[in-house]
């Protein structure tokens, strides 16, 4: 006969593990950057036939107050320039505030790509291991939507994402393996799946060579008729996972960062 007392025991452990596993991902410490760290980038544009240099980029991260929270802000700047730039013209500024866990609190975004401009702003309330998510966007002056969204899980925009990626632990990963997260995809919370796609050597416009950990963040929206990697990022494999390239996915294409200098990273 089966000791259901022991079954109780097994399910009570078992709940207990995986709510110390979500906990565990939902707040993590950050070893991989500090404030100061300011990264610039070069940027191409892969845009119909077009797939040339078209301008500068940059990431950086500070140290900042957020309604009386400490908090880390990161801004990432994308501006095209020159021939690419007057065929599809891209001037990007993403803000996001995170907590000292690496917790999203608030996530801005002015976007002016082509003859399109738009402001979206998600703004975070957390409840224990709860959040609420105040969703807005303007689109060529007219608002889309404006929707409070609730999710039971950490859930993280398209900048809160890097910090984030930048601490999790990829030893002993396969190719394949990924971890799953929650991400909100306008005005819904979706499932976003981090694959880890193995390690490799590139060579960035410092001429220096790196090592690399290369990851990509699938979007599983039943808004697009397939999965969409939304992000890719190529990491340092060494404690600063530093991002040597970024390809962000464009209404139009995709704009690829790749690493021409960095400072006031964490171990020199």
């Amino acid at each position: 006969m089966i000791n259901q007392k022991a079954i109780s025991i097994v399910v009570l452990l078992f709940s207990l593990f995986i709510f110390i596993e979500a906990k565990a991902q939902c707040k993590l410490t950050n070893t991989a950057f500090i404030s100061g760290e300011d990264i610039r980038y070069d940027l191409y544009l892969n845009f119909s036939l077009l797939n040339a240099r078209a301008g500068r980029g940059s990431l950086s991260v500070t140290e900042a107050n957020y309604r009386g929270e400490n908090a880390y802000k990161t801004v990432m700047l994308l501006n095209t320039s020159g021939l690419a730039g007057s065929i599809y013209t891209v001037n990007d500024t993403l803000t996001s505030f995170i907590d000292m866990n690496l917790r999203p609190l608030l996530f801005t975004k002015e976007a002016s790509e082509g003859k399109d401009y738009s402001v979206e702003r998600q703004s975070y309330t957390y409840e224990g291991e709860k959040v609420k998510i105040r969703a807005f966007r303007v689109w060529n002056g007219e608002e889309m939507f404006d929707e409070v969204v609730a999710s039971d899980h950490c859930t993280y925009d398209y900048l809160s994402v890097l910090p984030y990626i930048r601490n999790l632990d990829y030893s002993g990963m396969k190719p394949g393996d990924r971890y799953h997260i929650r991400f909100i995809s306008g005005k819904k919370t979706v499932n976003m799946y981090v694959n880890y796609q193995g390690i490799s050597s590139v060579k960035a416009n410092d001429g220096k060579k790196y090592e690399v950990i290369n990851l990509s963040m699938t979007i599983l929206d039943e808004a697009f008729k397939d999965p969409r990697d939304a992000l890719k990022a190529s990491l340092t494999n060494d404690e600063n996972r530093i991002p040597v390239i970024i390809d962000t996915t464009l209404k139009m294409g995709s704009i690829r960062a790749i690493l021409r200098e960095a400072s006031g990273i964490r171990r020199p």
